[in-house]
């Protein structure tokens, strides 16, 4: 999946690999199981592609998920953290990323 600071991930294609990662499945076995072909699931997962809603659903559901909607207020969020982020400079960001990583490489204190 991208990371945010190089490109946005399309909330289609984060909520179809979620649902497929957490299912255990491969991009053909959702891809046979909602009857579309296995380059369109790997083009929505890229965001090369952007599926219509009943397409989405059909995909999430054979991994054996469903989507819930809510019509919400408007929140931001995304788009003030999307401003920091294209504030930041290259070092910044660098920084960041060696951060993240070693948060991710940390083990649990026992």
């Amino acid at each position: 999946m991208a990371q945010l600071h190089d490109k946005a991930v399309a909330p289609a294609a984060g909520l179809l690999q979620l649902a497929r990662l957490k299912a255990g499945l491969s991009q053909g076995e959702v891809a046979r199981r909602a009857g579309v072909p296995t380059t369109m699931v790997s083009a929505y997962e890229r965001g090369r592609r952007q599926p219509t809603l009943t397409t989405l659903l059909r995909m999430v559901r054979a991994a054996g998920f469903d989507i819930r909607m809510i019509l919400a207020p408007y929140d931001p969020h995304d788009e003030v953290l999307r401003s920091l982020e294209a504030r930041r400079s290259p070092a910044e960001r660098a920084r960041r990323d060696r951060q993240l990583q070693a948060w991710r490489n940390a083990t649990p204190v026992r």
